[in-house]
This record gives C-alpha cells, structure tokens and sequence, in this order.
C-alpha cells in the first residue's frame, strides 16, 4: 500500500503475541480492543472502507519485519468486535467481506446534513453521487464515501425527516433532496 511508511503503527504492531488470539478472556478483550482501534484508523488514514476477510495480503494484517500475520480466525474476531460495536458491518451473510465504519452510520448521516446546510443545499435535489464524488465535495470526509455508507447515512436523515431520497432507473439517477 503506498504511504504505508507514513502511517504511525501503534508499538503493539511489532509484539508477535497479538498476531495470535489469546486464550485469556481479559488479554484477548485487550487484544480486541487494540486492533479494533488500528483497523479504525489504518482504514480512515488510508480511506478504506473494505476489507476482505480472506486476503492474506491485506498490509495490515501482516507484519513482516517480525514474520507474523492474524490468522483468519483473528481477523474474523477482531472483525466481529466491530461489528458489535457499530464500527463496521457484515456486507455478506458468510462474513467474507466487512464495510469499515471509521465513523458511524449517525456520524456521517450529520456530517452529510452539516455539509448540506453549510452550502445552502435544502430544498435543492442533487444526485447521490454528487455526495461522495461532486466538486463540492473535493477536499472532505465526504468525498470518496463507499456507497454503501452514504445510502445508510441518508436513509437515517430520511428517518429523520431531514431529506428525501429519490429512486431512478439506475444508481447514477438517485437523488436527494435535503430538507
């Protein structure tokens, strides 16, 4: 992964013990914790949004220069943790494939509303796809947003009466009017 250098690892990254699944309920609840918060911020720091849990290669799973890597076990419990705890969600009833939330779905739904106010968008229809890849957008959390994550965060604000989603034939045709 380019930058890889860049990012700031936390020490435990280079302690082979917590590339193994510990057996004690307390070590391993640490364990859980700490590599729930580096794959939060690796994949905010590099705006990854998928993981795919069987990808060996996944740079952060690996730690060559002490020749260790989470088994897939590993992976899937760490992976679960966040899961229960709102940061992440299964995109598939295997669990092959897990949608990163670096923020959560409520998070972003008033980030988008934030940005929508900020730049006078309500009452005004834009396309979804403006919401994550528009010109407005350039330079923000929102830009480059998975899908999948905007769609949610958008129903929530059509939950909450704060926009209007509009289907179209295809995904580009999706509109949304904030409110």
């Amino acid at each position: 992964m380019d930058g890889a250098s860049a990012f700031p690892y936390p020490s435990f990254f280079s302690f082979p013990p917590y590339f193994t699944l510990q057996p004690v309920k307390e070590t391993r609840d640490k364990q859980s914790t700490l590599w729930g918060e580096l794959i939060l911020s690796f994949c905010k720091h590099f705006k990854i949004f998928i993981i795919a849990v069987e990808e060996d290669s996944f740079t952060l799973f690996c730690n060559p220069s002490i020749n260790r890597k989470l088994n897939l076990e590993a992976r899937r419990s760490f992976l679960d943790d966040l899961v229960k705890e709102g940061n992440a969600l299964w995109l598939d009833a295997s669990h092959q494939k897990c949608l990163i939330l670096w923020k959560k779905v409520q998070e972003w739904a008033s980030l988008i509303h934030s940005f929508a106010k900020t730049y006078g968008l309500s009452d005004f229809v834009m396309s979804v796809e403006e919401l994550s890849s528009g010109d407005d957008v350039r330079g923000t959390d929102l830009q480059g947003l998975h899908r999948e994550i905007l769609i949610r965060a958008l129903k929530l604000l059509e939950s909450q009466g704060k926009a209007k989603l509009f289907q179209g034939a295809t995904p580009d045709e999706e509109g949304v009017k904030f409110i």
